[in-house]
């Protein structure tokens, strides 16, 4: 069973996001909050698998919450909810640790879908959309702390670096590169550990900081 907690202070989106949830019989949505502050709270109290999580809110936004919750090292995957896939504020949760955005307006299949990505330990990696994200907003000059980090990793880590950057999935990474998945698993879990992220998001954003993939490539 995965345990959610849903965030947004709007009582019409909480409803709605409430009736998907109680449709499936595998998901629990274990509590509810109105904005960043509350978030925390029952984080804390309940501690839940996900987290959805809107990013403007009254009190402390999404960003601020999910800021806390990832130096508070909680357990749950943070989804951060938007209505616009460009929203300056998703650009932000990302860096502050969240594991994926929604648009509020997503289908109840691909929400329950992506809960299932999230709580299995993977990032919610649209590649299409997080790329227009990168590109619009600035990337950071190249940051030389990154840049070492980059050289511990091996030539074939940056591979799956740059192809994860792309959007390939585990199982395409598998097939492109003629490995077997828990291989691949592998690699990317070396990859992420010397980088000091928790997920490929955070990852592929690692490497645009450090200027090993460039917006639109």
């Amino acid at each position: 069973m995965i345990r959610i907690l849903v965030v947004d202070d709007q009582p019409l989106v909480r409803n709605g996001f409430r009736m998907i949830l109680e449709g499936q019989s595998d998901l629990q949505l274990v509590g509810e909050a109105e904005d960043g502050l509350q978030a925390i709270e029952r984080a804390r109290e309940l501690d839940p698998d996900v987290i959805l999580m809107d990013v403007r809110m009254p009190n402390l936004d999404g960003v601020e919450a999910t800021r806390r919750l990832v130096d508070a090292n909680t357990r749950a995957r943070i989804l951060v909810l938007t209505t616009f896939d460009l929203d300056e504020y998703v650009h932000a949760a990302i860096r502050a640790g969240a594991n994926g955005f929604l648009l509020k307006d997503v289908q109840p299949a691909e929400l329950v879908a992506a809960i299932h990505v999230v709580a299995a330990g993977n990032a919610l990696f649209a590649p299409a959309a997080t790329q227009r994200l990168l590109d619009r907003f600035a990337i950071p000059a190249t940051t030389p702390a990154m840049e070492r980090k980059l050289e511990h990793l091996t030539e074939r880590e940056r591979e799956i670096l740059r192809l994860i950057a792309n959007g390939l999935s585990n199982a395409e990474l598998a097939e492109q590169l003629h490995l077997s998945e828990t291989t691949v698993k592998t690699h990317v879990s070396s990859m992420l550990r010397k980088l000091g992220v928790r997920d490929r998001v955070q990852a592929v954003i690692a490497a645009y900081d450090a200027g090993l993939v460039r917006p639109g490539r």
